[in-house]
């Protein structure tokens, strides 16, 4: 089974010098989708692809008529505010795209003079929601998190006997997810305290964040109809960076039967580039269930899944204080991890979310739960790595955080490397917390 094709040669290089630098987050092999203006304009938000340092702007391409058949119409889809157009043609049109932008943009292309015109670059620009998120599911899918997770408050039992059994998932807050660079309010709702008798109201005191990555699907179904596993990722367009921030006091409060609410809505922040599912292939790795837990129903396996259906996407969280601002200092670095960690994949919890007849739309969103790998400094929240708030967690500068404080800046980054095969980037997703209103 392979999913590599010519687009992911390790020896192509682009006429545009700052994507054959070692190290660049988009080389000619990524090709990433975001939505863009020039900053300081009032230009339209459009389509654009990530080439070095430099934003190709998809309404030039559009325009220039290069492209034929399934690439034309796919970019003259991309050319727009926001993608779902473009994520509801399918993985023809998507791939037909993809591998016309990478002749176009290597060395020696006829297209060259042509495009050098549509190029901004990306320190010039500012970047919308690539799409229109209708609906939004957040994941639980890694085991370690959860089980870390679940010895904070259940010592002898801490994880559920469904996990190992079905994808867990809740319906989060679509309204509330921005692009990279928002800045939001500290929460405010209520919590108790262990030793009180009852609740009291004001602003989140634990405040958090977590690493996820966002899985954007492509072409829906229609309502009642259920997407096999074994056609699932025909459904996914691509994959982000996910900051879903959480208010832990309020959570470990209102969670109780339901689940999230006040504690997760009110913020969530993505990268702007939709990585493709089709520029992932190289770093795809096997799925594997250990022998002593339960196997995956049927609707949850196949061959497909086993051999390949793992993504090896390394993630990493900085953190910058005021502090660190003002004395221009670098964000230090608090855990890194990995997605190929996950306990469950994107096919099966694309398959489970639809067996019940449950359909999808361009431009819906599954996050994947927090990213946590099986060490404690792989930990993807606060939550985990300060023990739940016992054990303080010393910066670069000396600071100490147990969890969030105002004027906090957090930081994620994704990329992914795999021999024979060049490396590929997600770019940062940021964002920032603003003292409570």
């Amino acid at each position: 089974m392979s999913f590599i094709n010519e687009t992911h040669d390790i020896n192509l290089t682009s006429w545009v010098a700052s994507a054959n630098q070692a190290g660049t987050d988009f080389p000619i092999q990524n090709l990433p989708f975001a939505v863009f203006r020039r900053k300081d304009t009032n230009e339209e938000f459009r389509g654009g692809v990530a080439i070095g340092d430099q934003v190709l702007d998809l309404a030039v391409v559009a325009q220039a008529g290069i492209f034929s058949g399934e690439a034309q119409v796919a970019v003259d889809a991309a050319n727009a505010q926001v993608l779902n157009e473009f994520m509801s043609l399918g993985q023809a049109y998507w791939s037909a795209l993809r591998l016309a932008l990478s002749r176009a943009l290597r060395e020696g292309s006829e297209h060259q003079a042509t495009l050098a015109n549509a190029l901004v670059a990306q320190a010039d620009v500012e970047y919308a929601m690539p799409c229109h998120i209708g609906d939004y599911t957040d994941f639980y899918t890694s085991v370690y998190h959860a089980t870390s997770v679940g010895k904070l408050f259940r010592p002898d039992n801490p994880l559920l006997p469904n996990y190992k059994w079905v994808p867990i998932g809740y319906h989060g807050r679509a309204s509330s997810i921005d692009v990279s660079g928002q800045a939001f309010h500290r929460p405010k709702g209520q919590t108790k305290a262990p030793d009180a008798d009852t609740p009291s109201f004001g602003p989140c005191k634990r405040l958090d964040y977590e690493l996820e990555l966002g899985i954007y699907l492509g072409k829906g179904n229609e309502l009642g109809e259920q997407i096999a596993i074994e056609n699932a990722e025909d459904h996914v367009f691509g994959f982000c960076l996910f900051n879903d921030w959480s208010a832990r006091d309020l959570q470990a409060w209102e969670y109780q039967p339901l689940g999230p609410f006040l504690s997760k809505n009110f913020a969530s922040t993505v990268s702007p580039w939709i990585v493709t599912t089709e520029a992932l292939a190289p770093y795809r790795t096997q799925w594997h269930r250990d022998a002593q837990d339960p196997q995956p129903m049927a609707y949850l396996e196949s061959t497909r899944n086993r051999e390949a259906g793992a993504f090896d996407i390394q993630m990493d969280v900085l953190l910058e204080t005021e502090k660190m601002r003002e004395a221009q200092q670098p964000a230090t670095k608090l855990s890194e991890s990995s997605f190929k960690h996950s306990y469950w994949t994107v096919a099966q919890m694309v398959a489970h979310h639809t067996v019940n007849g449950c359909n999808f739309q361009p431009g819906d969103m599954l996050g994947s739960g927090t990213q946590s790998g099986p060490e404690h400094e792989e930990a993807g929240s606060l939550l985990e790595l300060s023990r739940g708030g016992k054990e303080a967690i010393t910066l670069a500068n000396g600071e100490e955080r147990k969890f969030l404080e105002d004027g906090d800046k957090v930081i994620m980054r994704g990329w992914c490397e795999a021999d024979g095969f060049n490396r590929i980037g997600f770019g940062s997703v940021e964002g920032t917390v603003l003292p409570a209103k």
